[in-house]
């Protein structure tokens, strides 16, 4: 290749390099959304935060986004703030949503901005015919890793030993095996100090279900105060726990987690009943927790979820988000596939199927893969499921909102 042959291909490579931002600018239509859906699932998880209740978001494109989380009264607020608006403006639309009325949303009010937050990146994929993950990078991993709360792994049945289930998941391919402390029936005794004798029995269990190599982990499920929390990590140090989930109340992380990590030689996990950045920022930062167990759409979204593991990867955190549905389930892969840290999923739908969601979950072998549809490379089916409410006009009442000078939103 001679000079002139040689300088003339580096100019195609930079013409097309520089084009590629200008096509992916013309792939997005200008557009706006017109109205906000929410729909019930079939057999619907009646828990707030836990919700699977479906929200589409539509534009006047012919382009729909699909996102899952809150209740009627949690999102309708919100989603008015994006009737009329240009979905492609995302991180604009997120701050409206967090900051446009008198008292900041709460946790409820949070997940439902992360349902609508997850249509919006639902219609961003269509748009521009890429899954979410492509626009975020890409993925960081071949797959997701995941351990099982409530999936049906072949070959386990009601009254096996821990031993046998933490055998049984392990060979299905599942990363870890994961049981909850000492579970008992609800709404009966639960004499903590007794139990912590019993965890001790499950966990030595554990391990040699799993064998010498394996992985398991176990939820406190916050069932004890600090003391009790700190007893149990030392009872069951020996068998070397891949980490110990919410060990101490949620209202006491801030004060707790920081006594426990000073006492506790075990990994510690916390936060699946959090929310953003702010609530985990301290924990992360003074290296409290090994684990984040943010999820979505809790989080507020995949907006919010980008930032706080961003805070992760700095401090060398990795993150174990919490079940939610299947749309979110969805949304997870795609935002923390792309996550180069430490990652594992809960995953609760192994043999489930979804009359609405025909399209969803690609998973196999207790691993979770990405897949090259557009968006959340979801297929939503409303047919089965029961209208709850639209909202179709822009909400402006007792709406505050202030701009700098350039535009962007501040605190009024």
């Amino acid at each position: 290749m001679n000079r002139r042959t040689f300088f003339q291909s580096l100019a195609g490579v930079a013409a097309g390099a520089a084009a590629v931002p200008l096509l992916t600018r013309a792939a997005m239509p200008k557009m706006k959304i017109t109205r906000v859906r929410m729909y019930a699932p079939p057999n619907p998880n009646p828990l707030f935060n836990q919700s699977d209740m479906v929200v589409t978001v539509e534009t006047d494109a012919g382009i729909t986004g699909i996102g899952e989380g809150g209740s009627p009264d949690t999102v309708s607020q919100s989603a008015g703030r994006l009737i009329g608006r240009d979905p492609q403006y995302i991180e604009k639309l997120w701050q409206d949503m967090q900051r446009a009325f008198f008292y900041p949303p709460g946790r409820e009010k949070t997940h439902g901005i992360g349902a609508l937050d997850l249509a919006l990146w639902d219609i961003k994929g269509k748009a521009l015919k890429l899954p979410v993950h492509q626009i975020l990078g890409g993925m960081a991993r071949n797959h997701v890793e995941c351990y099982n709360t409530a999936g049906s792994i072949p070959g386990v049945q009601p009254g096996m030993s821990i031993k046998e289930r933490a055998q049984l998941t392990i060979a299905a391919g599942y990363r870890a095996f994961r049981f909850g402390a000492a579970d008992a029936p609800a709404n009966g005794l639960f004499n903590t100090h007794i139990q912590l004798n019993v965890l001790r029995d499950q966990c030595a269990q554990a391990r040699e279900g799993v064998g010498p190599n394996g992985d398991w982990c176990v939820d406190f499920h916050q069932r004890f105060d600090l003391s009790e929390a700190v007893r149990g990590c030392d009872l069951i140090r020996e068998f070397n726990p891949m980490f110990v989930e919410d060990p101490v109340r949620e209202e006491a992380f801030k004060e707790d987690i920081p006594i426990l990590r000073r006492t506790a030689r075990v990994p510690i996990a916390a936060g699946e009943e959090w929310g953003n950045r702010w609530d985990f920022n301290k924990l992360i930062e003074a290296h409290d927790i090994d684990y984040v167990r943010a999820t979505l759409p809790n989080t507020g979204g995949i907006t919010e979820m980008m930032k706080i593991a961003a805070i992760c990867e700095t401090h060398f955190v990795g993150i174990v988000p919490h079940f939610t549905g299947p749309i979110a389930t969805a949304a997870l892969v795609n935002s923390l596939g792309t996550f180069p840290g430490p990652l594992l999923m809960e995953y609760n739908f192994q043999g489930k199927t979804f009359a609405h969601l025909p399209v969803c979950l690609d998973f196999k072998d207790g691993k979770l893969f990405a897949n090259e549809r557009p968006g959340l490379g979801v297929e939503f089916d409303p047919k089965p499921c029961k209208l709850l409410g639209e909202v179709t006009q822009p909400v402006t009442a007792r709406a505050q909102t202030y701009f700098r000078p350039d535009g962007s939103i501040t605190n009024w």
